[in-house]
């Protein structure tokens, strides 16, 4: 082989290499940093709305709607200040409210059969938080009620303060912590 011919695969070899460096730092970068992140506007749309002071208090006094009261005495309350639906009490949960975290407050009609979460912005619930995968949870309806599951995210998913190592129902009023943020399925 000539020297020429050498140093034409020298050079090739050098810049495949560099390309397959390049690629493996850009993948890393998108892991440990996620997607650009874009800020959401308050448009108002309807599929999210702010919850008003009424309808997610802070005290410790039950939230509407109430479970009806047992003849045993009052219902138990939850650290959210809802109280715990009972068999027959309460219905399907149709929102889902945020209840700590940069968007508590936040109210989202569960009007799909699927949720996704994480910081994604495909994602139905985006959560801009360093502790939230960029595809972090799903929440599935099955019949009446929402199914919970953990898609192999880094810090992983908590429901009612236990982690989620496989799908799980949620009920009313059960906190799920993602990162920073904990929400709650209501009525």
């Amino acid at each position: 082989m000539s020297e020429l011919t050498l140093l034409i695969l020298r050079i090739g070899f050098l810049l495949v290499l560099w390309i397959f460096i390049f690629a493996i730092v850009y993948a890393l970068r998108s892991d440990l940093f996620g997607a650009p992140v874009r800020r959401m506007k308050g448009d108002g749309s309807a599929s999210v709305q702010a919850v008003t002071p009424a309808a997610a208090p802070r005290s410790s006094a039950p939230a509407a709607p109430a479970a009806p009261q047992a003849a045993t005495g009052p219902p138990a309350i939850t650290p959210s200040g809802g109280a715990l639906p009972t068999a027959g009490g309460l219905g399907a949960p149709k929102h889902l409210v945020i209840t700590s975290g940069v968007a508590s407050g936040t109210s989202i009609v569960l009007d799909d059969d699927l949720v996704t979460i994480g910081r994604s912005s495909d994602s139905t619930l985006v959560i801009v938080d360093e502790y939230t995968s960029t595809y972090h949870a799903r929440l599935a309806r099955t019949g009446g009620e929402w199914i919970l599951t953990d898609l192999d995210s880094t810090n992983g998913t908590r429901l009612d303060g236990a982690r989620v190592t496989k799908s799980v129902p949620v009920p009313p009023y059960t906190p799920v912590t993602i990162g920073t943020t904990t929400f709650e399925l209501r009525p």
